[in-house]
Parts: C-alpha cells; sequence; structure tokens
C-alpha cells in the first residue's frame, strides 16, 4: 500500500513539474516571432527584374486564357442561338 501511495505521490508531482514546464501564451508567442524571423531569413527572395518579369508572365497568360473563354464564349452563345431560333 505504501507503494502505491508514493507513486500516487510521484505522479502528482510530475503533474505539478509539468504545469511549470509549459510556457505561457506570451512566452510562446514571442518564440513564435522569434522563429518566423530566423525563417524569413533563410528564403532566396526575388530580385526586382525577376518580380516584374514573373508579373508580366502572369497577365500576358490571363489576357490570353481570357481571350479563349471569350471566344469560347462567344462560339457557344451562336451555337445555342442557332439550335434555338430553328
Amino acid at each position: 500500500m505504501a507503494e502505491n501511495e508514493k507513486a500516487v505521490q510521484a505522479a502528482k508531482k510530475d503533474k505539478k513539474s509539468d504545469k511549470n514546464a509549459n510556457p505561457g501564451f506570451f512566452a510562446r508567442m514571442g518564440k513564435w516571432f522569434r522563429d518566423m524571423k530566423s525563417e524569413l531569413k533563410k528564403v532566396q527572395w526575388p530580385t526586382r527584374k525577376q518580380t516584374i518579369n514573373n508579373t508580366l508572365i502572369v497577365i500576358a497568360c490571363v489576357v490570353v486564357v481570357g481571350i479563349f473563354i471569350a471566344l469560347f464564349d462567344f462560339v457557344a452563345n451562336q451555337a445555342i442561338s442557332l439550335i434555338i431560333n430553328r
């Protein structure tokens, strides 16, 4: 019986030490910001020229896809109009 009581007391002591080991909200948030800053330093950021080039490529692709969608819409609209008007 004494062994069980010792085990229970040891378990309670471990729970108390676990609560003290868990940092508070603001400590965890501070650590998160420090870790985020550290990770952002590792990022290889694109140059201004690369950013402009990639932006122009995206805009060109959007325009091309928009033209294809408009053409398909026009053709589909004409086809449906021919079918309905018959």
